[in-house]
Parts: C-alpha cells; structure tokens; sequence
C-alpha cells in the first residue's frame, strides 16, 4: 500500500515536537500509557450510554511487555479501539486529538475522565523509537487495520488480524549510541519505575511481566543453583490515589508513610493538610510540613514547587508556580481535572485556573499554620526554629508583598518570658500608656537583656522583643507597624520616653554643656555625627546609638555580605554619655584641665560602646596601651 502524508504537519513540525516540547524523553510511555486508559474510559461511557452487555470495567487492564531481543516495547489495551477512518484521522493529522473530540462532543458521568486532550503525545513514542506500529480493532466491529510509521516521512493503513477489540501499540526501539542509551526502555525494572513515577493512580491496572527469582521444589536454597528464573506479571500501579480518598478511611500511619515514602524524609511530618475544593477551581491537595529543613533549604540549590497532577498523571514533579517562595518549605502535590495544558502535557500554561490554585493553597496553607501556633505551640515552635527565617524572608520579599499574610504567623524572643512570642500576644501585655512595639536587635537573647540601650525601656515596665537573627530587622521594617502600633528600637536617637519637664531638663544640660560635647564629638574624627548626653541610660556609663534609616544592627548584617559594595553600609552613629554616672564629672573635669586626656578618655569610651555593640574595635593596640596607661596612673 502506498505510504500516505501526515495532512497538517511537515518533517519539520515532527522533527521540533519530539526534539524540543519534550524536556526528558522517558515521558513517551506516560503518553502511552494515558492514551490507553482514555480508550479504556470510551468504552465505558460507551457501554452506559447504549446498554452495551458483556462489558466489565473491572477486566478492563493496560498492558506493557518489553522484548530485549526483538528490541520491542508493546503497549495494548483492550479499550474501545478505532477504525481504519479514526486511524487516519488521530494518527495521520499531527496534533489531532479524538480523546479532545470525544470529550467535546459528549457529556461524561463523574467517573469519567479523560486525560487525553492533545493529539502530540502519541508522537512522543518517536524519540525512542525509529518505528512504530498501531493495530487496533474497534468495538463493535470485525476488522482491524495496522498503522505504521517511521517518523515525518508519512504512514501507512492495511488491513489486519486482530480477535478482539482494543490497541496493540508497538515500538522498535532505537539502537544505543555513546551519547544516548535507549536500552533502558526494554529493562523491565526500568520501566517498572517509570510506571510508578508518572502513571502510578491510572484508574486501571497496568501489568507487566517481571522476572523472578524462585526456589525450586525440594532445595533449601543455600546455593545459587538453587533457584529458578521464572517471569510472573505483575501489577505495576496504585491505582487509587491516597489524596482522593475520604480522610476518615485514612490514619495518621497511611499519611505519615505515604510522606515518607513519596519524598524521601525518615521523620513524621509535623502536620498534614488534605483538602478537596471543588468549584471555579476543582483539586485535590495533599500537603506537609515537614518537620525539619533539608540541608539545601537555605541554598540557591534548594528547588521548591509541588507535584503536579491531573487526572492521576503526573505532569510535572516540581510545579514552583503553585508555592509562593514564603511556603517553600512545604511538600506535596495536587491533582486536577480541569487544568489548562500546552501541548505536551509537561509544560503548564501560566492561566487563570493555575494561578486561583496556587491563591486558594496560600490561605490554606497560611489558615493550617495558624491553627497549629493557636492549638498546638509546642509544634508550632519546633516548626519555627526550622522554617520561621523563611516567614520571615517572605515579610520583606517583593517590597512586603506577603506581609499581611505572614505577619501573625511570626514569634519572636522577648523580655517577657523564656518562650517566644507572636505579635498579637505582644499587644496584649503592652502598658496602656505604650505607644510603640520595642525591640533591640543583637546575636542572642542573654546579652541583649543587659545591653545599656534597653535599660530605660525595660525599667518602664515595657516588654522588648529580642530580634536574634540576621533577617529580623529587615523583617520588621517591612511590616513598620502591627495594628496600628509601630514598632520602635531602643538604639534610635530619640525613644520619645521623656515628659515635657524631662525634655527640658535634658535640653537646658546639652546647652550647659555644649562645649564639651562639641570638643569631644571633635577629638572623635568623624566616627559619629555627634556626642550627646542620654537620655535613656540608667546606670550604665554609655552606649551607641544611630540615626537614620540605617540601624547599628543593620549596619553589620550588610558589611557582611560578599562584595566591594558592602563597605559602603554605615549607620550614622551618636555616643550617648550617662550624665548621672561618675565618668561624666570626670570628663568635665578633663574638660577644664587636660584636653588631651579627655581626647583620649573619649576614645575609650567609644570602642567600649562599639564592643557592647558588637562591632570591632578601630585600632586594638591603641585600646589596650590606653587602657594600660590609665591602669599606671
């Protein structure tokens, strides 16, 4: 019979889709395999809607062999089948889909879902193979007819033998180069996995014949001679998926393997979200939290994203669209029926039905966090101290994008107790007086209970959080207020703690003393922008404090990070003097007697204030020969 032409397409349309739609060649038998139990799911229909007798769903089966000798892959069905005109017509026009037409032109029960939309998938059997051959007999019908093909060349439709209705899909398997080994596609573990991998919750059973190892009748099998290689087929796939069951069938075991199985943890996950929406957007959602954090987590190299599925197959393993970077912690996947695909089922279009997906995951995901802080802090805590830098990260991200979402899931060490708090706990205790949320940044919370600059704040009575972590100051600056309070560092230039008569008081000494101030801001050179008295220290003899959006804190967090352009991080500092401490007498002392003393008292007290701060020491040597030289008098 004389070989036909694909009727839409050219070489070169064959040539880019089995090239370029498709990033791994393996997903040729994912496409195979949909394909059969879209046949499958016709016949079905096709026997409700015509009271078709001798029909029974539960014999209905895919089956796979590979044949390494005859380098044949072989995928059949016993579905509906097609005629020689649905030969042509799906097979001869690339990008031709009957599963697409069918699902168009009828309207299926609950339980029928076909996967099938896009003619291209069955093309995908060309990357691995350099012909393929389709015998198929429809039902209903006496005949069957074999397609075959070796690429964009065109095809060929005869008449053949087959007994009963079905397809029978074979492919020669390419021969294996240096750069690509095809063999793997006729290893019977290989496809095995590969059945698992992408089709494993197709509604029918998919079998294979496996090789085994049995020991025969009569031996102990304490020799390898002992044994037999038998073939026995089995079933490869799940078939129900975990997700699509009720959540009273399933226990906290089923979930808890399932997690560890699936992706690959040795601990329970702290918590499980199983959810089914149906509506403008139709899913099922398994999720977890895992119970601690991957070592890559914080790494460029950590990829986030959930698996994505629709109808059971999986079309892509990590779907990054559906997590905002804030959740990238959590694991899982969703299933729909009604997502939008390109034509290679591998690629999603970035469409409407995606993007109310990934909205109505963020608010569960956001709603399940914080029912776990409300009910279960215990958890929640350990939750935190693996993933809580991430909310936080997500606060600031995107110019505080998210930070209404995340603002209430946050804790923070505070003064008033050992156990980290949220921001609404916060308000809670706060003074009815207080008018701003404090907090004092620095490497962990011990020594920030004694630094000088919360020392007033915390004599008032009010509670301090404790930020510890390199990220909590960018993170509370994107929020810059929480209910209507704002939040306040001990170490700004003015804490807005003083009454009138305080303020004027403090006014009337910088004046008496402006001078001196000025003579010592002087013998500093430039390492702050003024030397002033305090109003915020109680019995401590000084500290620094900064003005500006650039906090201390802030100051040290950026100077760290690689690159020339960390240098030019500088918070604008003031040294702040306890007027009610005895340094301060001596220093008007100095003022008045030995201008060079007081010079060198004044550097003293800064590189105190800067190692209270936490900040290097300018010149080490000159601090210790000063302090040495003071220690001899």
């Amino acid at each position: 019979m004389a070989k036909k032409q694909f009727k839409a397409e050219s070489k070169r349309l064959l040539d880019l889709m089995i090239h370029s739609i498709y990033t791994h060649r393996e997903i040729f038998l994912r496409e195979l395999i949909s394909n059969a139990s879209d046949a499958l799911d016709k016949l079905y229909y096709h026997s409700l809607q015509g009271g078709t007798t001798g029909i029974d769903r539960n014999e209905f089966i895919i089956s796979i062999v590979p044949d390494a000798e005859q380098r044949t892959l072989t995928v059949t069905d016993n579905g509906i089948g097609m005629t020689k005109a649905e030969l042509e017509d799906n097979l001869g026009t690339i990008a031709k889909s009957g599963s697409l037409a069918f699902k168009r032109d009828t309207e299926q029960p609950d339980d029928i879902d076909i996967i099938g939309q896009f003619g291209v998938g069955f093309y995908a059997a060309f990357m691995v193979a350099d012909r393929v051959m389709v015998l198929s007999r429809a039902f209903g019908s006496d005949e069957a007819y074999q397609w075959e093909s070796t690429g964009a060349d065109g095809y060929t439709v005869t008449e053949a033998q087959k007994d009963t209705h079905g397809t029978v899909i074979t492919l020669h398997i390419k021969d294996s180069t240096e750069d690509e080994n095809y063999d793997e596609f006729l290893q019977p573990y290989r496809l095995k996995a590969l059945v698992k991998r992408y089709s494993d919750y197709i509604r029918y059973p998919i079998q294979m014949p496996m090789p085994q190892s049995r020991l025969k009748d009569g031996c102990e099998g304490d020799k390898p001679e002992d044994y037999e290689q038998v073939t026995e087929t089995q079933t490869l796939n799940s078939m129900v998926p975990l997700w699509r069951k009720n959540k009273n069938e399933l226990t906290d075991e089923d979930y808890h393997n399932f997690y560890k199985e699936k992706f690959y943890d040795y601990t329970d996950p702290l918590r499980v979200i199983h959810s089914s929406t149906e509506g403008a957007a139709t899913y099922n959602a398994l999720m977890f939290v895992p119970a601690h954090a991957p070592q890559d987590f914080y790494s460029r190299d950590y990829e986030k994203g959930l698996q994505l599925y629709a109808s059971g197959v999986l079309i892509m393993d990590k779907c990054a669209d559906l997590l905002p970077d804030c959740f990238s912690f959590i694991k899982g996947l969703v299933d729909s029926q009604d997502l939008s695909l390109n034509i290679s089922r591998e690629m999603l279009q970035h469409d409407r039905q995606l993007k109310l997906i990934a909205s109505r995951l963020e608010k569960k995901i956001k709603s399940e966090l914080y029912s776990m802080q409300q009910n279960d802090r215990e958890t929640y805590e350990t939750f935190f101290k693996s993933f809580g830098m991430q909310l936080k990260y997500g606060v600031y991200a995107e110019f505080g994008k998210n930070k209404e979402l995340l603002q209430d899931l946050l804790l923070f060490a505070s003064s008033h107790d050992e156990h980290p708090t949220t921001l609404a706990e916060y308000l809670t205790r706060m003074k009815e007086e207080q008018t701003c949320i404090y907090y004092i940044c620095g490497s962990d919370r011990e020594k920030l209970a004694r630094m000088p600059q919360a020392e007033l704040v915390l004599d008032r009575g009010y509670e301090v959080l404790y930020l510890t972590e390199d990220v909590d100051e960018f993170c509370i600056r994107a929020l810059n207020d929480y209910e209507g309070k704002t939040f306040k560092n001990v170490s700004d230039g003015d804490l807005g703690l003083e009454t009138e008569e305080e303020k004027k008081q403090a006014e009337e000494q910088a004046e008496q003393h402006k001078d001196l101030l000025a003579a010592m801001t002087e013998a500093l050179d430039g390492k702050v922008a003024a030397v002033r008295l305090s109003n915020r220290l109680k019995s401590h003899p000084v500290c620094l404090s900064s003005e500006g959006g650039l906090s201390l804190e802030m100051e040290k967090v950026l100077r760290a990070m690689p690159g020339e352009q960390a240098e030019q991080f500088k918070a604008t500092r003031v040294l702040e003097i306890n007027e009610h401490h005895a340094i301060w007498t001596t220093l008007q002392r100095l003022f008045d007697t030995d201008k060079e003393k007081l010079t060198t008292y004044t550097a003293l007290l800064y590189d105190q204030a800067l190692l209270i701060e936490g900040l290097p020491v300018e010149d080490p040597i000159a601090f210790s020969n000063a302090l040495c030289a003071l220690m001899t008098e």
